[in-house]
């Protein structure tokens, strides 16, 4: 089947073939080879099957993966590297060998291609059998200079998991990811990321290569070279990893060195989400900087358990700097006895005890640490989305959403927390569908640019409830939030074809000077997208030519986004309400007089709300007539986590009919936005945001009631 005249039928059989849970090892290395191997000629010698029953299986079997790997069709080689990921589990040296295969497709003209050959790499290192010989090192880390972002991601997460055995392999490494930073800089969070968790697995290497570059690293602290040099930056961050290395060797690296780091805290930290905060990292770094030798035992870090699983690379002849003990990847037991793959996401914080001053990583509960989980995935398809895989994403965000809706935890904080991630995917999704619209390749169709403004238009309004309806945000992550409104009005002053280019860079400087405002109150350091866009407010406000304005600088401000990975730790409470109008429905309508107002009657129960909010009571009626009521909170009791209250909110506007049907909600002012130019009918002064779903409430008029 692997060599029928059908693609679809090719394509099927590998798919398949990957399925196969039990197979022998003889016949899986014989699905590798064109011509039968003289193993399987010695064991059918032996008897060990029928000759004639082996010599069919063998020509049924005999390079039939060779044969998908190397068909005209990207779509059948894509299904045969995708059916390698599951038989490379089985055997170790069928793993071995078809590495070899797997680093020619990384060669391959297709992307597709190329990509699902690393993430077959990507999960036969996370089993252990990854064992890429020295000879292969160039050609797998050539892939991180490729241009497509999903390529050099991939590559970054096997070389998180790989177990380097010669100190030039670790260089070679570190020189390539210093020449991935340096050709895209926008890939910098990630690429330290990878730095951090190499060094945590090759502390002995890390300190032979930062003794040889202190002088280097001293000459940048003299302001020489700077900290914004690429590799000075890679080399701090390997530096401060090598204190959580698990060998049991001392670490020697030098207290100073830590205070550099600090400069760049707000850089490092973006990229350490998945082990510390940035209040944790700070602890870290200044204790280490006060320190002159320790060891990973000082510091009481749990044996046994690496930031990541590791594979081991090896190449040939190596005799010196052998590493010992080699850690090998665990796999997480089910009921049932099956091995099943521990998701590479899905790894312990590192947890720093008592020797650092009290300083510990925060664990979070059994509910957040899932959340936490599910927000790092949302970080993952960033890589996609800039590649615009919009139907992929939603896809991936719909099973998200529906793994969060699993979570049942009846805790105050977690509920506010399921929430605000429910919300922050709704961002994700819009996001998602308005990036596409920016791509070379996207070809707008008449409705197209009509299209764009109502896609912006619902991100605005995400994004305006993640600001205004929850309480207990960090400064941190407010600023993550503020980030993401940033991007918005670069992504809206991009295009010309969209009005109101004024009201945006309003809301674009008064947003920047939010940002201002916490960077300098929270000692934050600003992501590289933030800087930019501030440099290119203050050439606008200093110039106020329309070239300043050119759309063409906004549209160069996109390629320095990348998406933070969103951390939630402590209590989210989010500002909700309910209304419920009773007894009433079309069954049972509320009298009125035409023309003469009328009372509504509202059961309305608000959640964490306080005085300070201005909420406002919506009712519409179908020819879009609107009426605002404002509802004092003075009047209604303290502000208590929950306030029930009934209250009957005057409609002034019956209409000349029989009967009729409001719509009723209740928005609250967004008092970050700013005051709109035209008051909405004596309403609120800014944009609201609403707490509740639309109520209608049914009318008739008196005597025909």
């Amino acid at each position: 089947m692997g060599r029928d005249m059908s693609m679809e039928v090719r394509v099927e059989a590998f798919d398949a073939l990957g399925k196969i849970n039990v197979v022998s090892e003889d016949i899986l290395l014989q699905t590798l080879s064109k011509r039968v191997l003289a193993i399987t000629k010695e064991k059918r010698s032996l008897g060990q099957c029928p000759a004639e029953q082996f010599e069919i299986l063998a020509s049924n079997v005999a390079g039939v993966l060779v044969h998908g790997l190397e068909d005209e069709f990207y779509e059948v080689r894509k299904s045969a590297c995708h059916s390698l990921r599951a038989l490379t589990i089985i055997s170790a040296e069928f793993a071995g060998e078809a590495l070899n295969l797997l680093m020619d497709v990384l060669n391959d003209d297709s992307m597709f291609v190329r990509l699902e050959a690393l993430e077959t790499m990507l999960h036969m290192a996370t089993f252990g059998h990854l064992n890429v010989q020295g000879t292969h090192m160039h050609m797998f880390l050539g892939t991180l200079l490729d241009s497509n972002l999903l390529i050099r991601s991939a590559t970054r997460k096997i070389l998180k998991l790989v177990k380097l055995s010669n100190i030039e392999l670790f260089r070679l490494s570190f020189d390539s990811l210093i020449e991935n930073l340096e050709k895209h800089p926008q890939d910098e969070a990630d690429i330290f990321s990878v730095l951090f968790h190499t060094g945590c697995n090759h502390g002995k290497f890390v300190v032979s290569i930062i003794n040889e570059a202190s002088e280097e690293i001293d000459q940048a602290s003299e302001g020489k070279l700077g900290f914004d040099s690429a590799r000075v930056a890679a080399l701090l961050v390997l530096a401060i990893s090598a204190p959580l290395s698990h060998g049991e060797h001392v670490c020697s690296i030098p207290p100073r060195i830590f205070s550099y780091a600090v400069t760049l805290l707000g850089r490092i930290s973006r990229a350490l989400t998945d082990i510390m905060d940035q209040n944790a990292l700070l602890a870290y770094l200044s204790q280490c900087s006060i320190s002159t030798t320790f060891s990973a035992t000082d510091l009481n870090i749990r044996r046994g358990e690496p930031c990541l699983p590791v594979a081991n690379i090896e190449i040939p002849n190596d005799t010196s700097n052998e590493i010992d003990g080699s850690t090998r990847t665990s796999l997480q037991q089910e009921k049932d006895g099956a091995s099943k793959l521990q998701s590479w996401t899905m790894r312990e914080p590192l947890e720093l005890a008592a020797p650092l001053g009290g300083f510990q990583v925060e664990v979070h509960d059994e509910v957040m640490k899932p959340i936490n989980l599910i927000l790092a995935k949302v970080k993952d398809i960033w890589p996609s989305i800039h590649s615009g895989f919009t139907n992929e994403v939603l896809r991936t965000l719909r099973n998200l959403k529906e793994e969060l809706a699993t979570f049942t935890s009846d805790s105050v904080g977690t509920i506010g927390a399921v929430a605000f991630t429910l919300q922050y995917l709704q961002v994700i999704k819009q996001l998602a569908k308005v990036w596409e619209h920016f791509l070379p390749a996207k070809k707008l169709c008449s409705s197209g640019l009509g299209e764009l403004d109502l896609i912006l238009g619902k991100l605005d309004m995400r994004l305006r409830e993640l600001r205004s309806r929850f309480t207990g945000l960090s400064m941190e992550q407010e600023l993550q939030i503020l980030e993401l409104v940033l991007l918005t009005c670069t992504l809206r002053l991009c295009k010309v074809e969209i009005c109101c280019h004024f009201a945006t860079l309003k809301k674009l400087s008064t947003t920047v000077s939010r940002v201002e405002s916490i960077l300098k109150s929270a000692t934050i350091e600003p992501t590289i997208f933030i800087s930019e866009v501030g440099k290119l407010l203050c050439l606008n406000e200093t110039s106020r030519s329309e070239a300043s304005c050119n759309p063409f600088k906004f549209k160069e401000l996109l390629k320095h986004f990348s998406l933070s990975q969103f951390v939630l730790c402590g209590r989210l409470n989010q500002i909700k309400a309910e209304l419920t109008i009773p007894d009433n429905d079309s069954e049972n309508p509320l009298p009125f007089v035409s023309r003469l107002p009328v009372g509504i009657p509202c059961d309305i129960t608000l959640h964490n709300t306080s005085n300070e909010n201005k909420l406002w009571l919506r009712m519409s009626m179908d020819d879009e007539s609107t009426q605002f009521v404002f509802l004092d909170l003075n009047l209604f009791g303290s502000s208590d986590e929950v306030r029930k209250f009934t209250y009957v909110a005057p409609f002034y506007k019956t209409p000349n009919a029989i009967s009729f049907t409001l719509r009723v909600c209740i928005g609250m002012e967004c008092l970050f936005e700013g005051v709109l130019s035209v008051k909405k009918y004596g309403g609120p002064e800014r944009e609201l945001t609403y707490l509740c779903q639309e109520k209608e409430v049914h009318l008739s008029m008196i005597g025909e009631h």
